[in-house]
C-alpha cells in the first residue's frame, strides 16, 4: 500500500553539511534519510523536507514527508527509522497524510531560534548550540531595530545567494529577544535568545538578522538603521553572518 508519510524529526547538525542531499558528500540529513529508509523499504524512497537548514545549524521541529509501499503503520516506522538512524538524528513523530501534502509547500509558518552566550564566562554544556558572545548588547536597542523588519518585506539584504533569480519577499510574523540565565551547577551562564517566526526564510537569513542586530545592539549601528538596510535590498549593507551552530529550526505550522 502507498502511504504519504509525515514525519517530524530533530538533528545536531554540527557535523552534516545541512539538510539538502548534494553530490559531493554523504553527510547531509536529507541524504541520510534516503538512504536508510531506501534500504528499510527496499525501494526508492525520496524525502521533502520543510525547509533547508544550512550547513552546521540544528533542528528540533523539522517537518518532512516522503511516499513508501509499506504494511507498516506510523508507530513502527518510528521505531525502525530510530533503529538505523545515527545517534544524532531522531524521528519524534509519524503520522499518515494525505497523498498530496508537501512538508514544504504545504508550511504555513516557521520559528527558528537563535541563542546568544553573553557571560563572562564560556559554558562549557551546550556550547555546540549557541554563539558566545561575550559583550554588553543593549535588548532594547535590538528589539527597536527588530520591528523594522516585521511584516512582508524584500529581504535581499539578508539573503547570503547574491545570485538567487526568485522573489525575495517574505512575511515576518514576530521577532522577540528573551533574556534568559540557565544555571549549571553554580555557574550561570546568561543567553539571549531570539526568536523569528515567518511564512518562509532565505538562505542563511535568519543568521545575517542576528549579526545586525548584535552589532546594532553593541552601538556599531543605530537601531533606526535597520530600515534603511531592508530598503537598500543590498547584501553590503547588513552585518556579518552569525555562526550557524547557535541556530535552530524549532517549529513548522501547517
Amino acid at each position: 500500500m502507498n502511504k504519504n508519510i509525515c514525519i517530524t524529526l530533530q538533528y545536531d547538525g554540527g557535523r552534516y553539511d545541512g539538510w539538502q542531499k548534494q553530490g559531493n558528500t554523504e553527510e547531509t540529513i536529507q541524504g541520510r534519510l534516503e538512504a536508510m529508509l531506501s534500504k528499510l523499504f527496499e525501494q526508492d524512497v525520496e524525502v521533502q523536507g520543510s525547509g533547508r537548514t544550512d550547513a552546521g545549524v540544528h533542528a528540533v521541529g523539522q517537518v518532512a514527508n516522503f511516499h513508501v509501499n509499506t504494511v507498516y503503520g506510523p508507530g513502527k516506522i518510528v521505531e525502525q527509522m530510530n533503529r538505523y538512524l545515527p545517534k544524532d538524528i531522531v524521528v519524534t513523530d509519524a503520522r499518515i497524510v494525505d497523498a498530496r501534502f508537501h512538508a514544504r509547500l504545504n508550511a504555513k509558518r516557521k520559528t527558528y531560534r537563535y541563542r546568544i552566550g553573553t557571560g563572562f564566562a564560556r559554558p562549557v554544556f551546550g556550547r555546540q548550540y549557541l554563539w558566545y558572545y561575550p559583550a554588553e548588547l543593549s535588548v532594547e536597542a535590538m528589539r527597536q531595530a527588530a520591528a523594522f523588519l516585521l511584516g512582508e518585506h524584500d529581504f535581499t539584504s539578508f539573503c547570503g545567494n547574491r545570485h538567487r533569480k526568485k522573489s525575495n519577499v517574505r512575511t515576518i510574523e514576530s521577532i522577540t529577544i528573551e533574556e534568559t540565565v540557565p544555571v549549571v551547577g553554580d555557574g550561570e551562564f546568561p543567553e539571549l535568545v531570539i526568536s523569528v517566526t515567518g511564512n518562509g526564510f532565505l538562505q542563511n537569513m535568519v543568521r545575517i538578522i542576528v549579526g545586525t542586530l548584535v552589532e546594532i545592539g553593541e552601538g556599531k549601528r543605530p537601531p533606526e538603521q535597520m530600515g534603511a538596510i531592508l530598503a537598500a535590498r543590498d547584501r553590503e549593507q547588513a552585518g556579518a553572518t552569525a555562526p550557524a551552530h547557535g541556530l535552530t529550526l524549532w517549529s513548522v505550522e501547517y
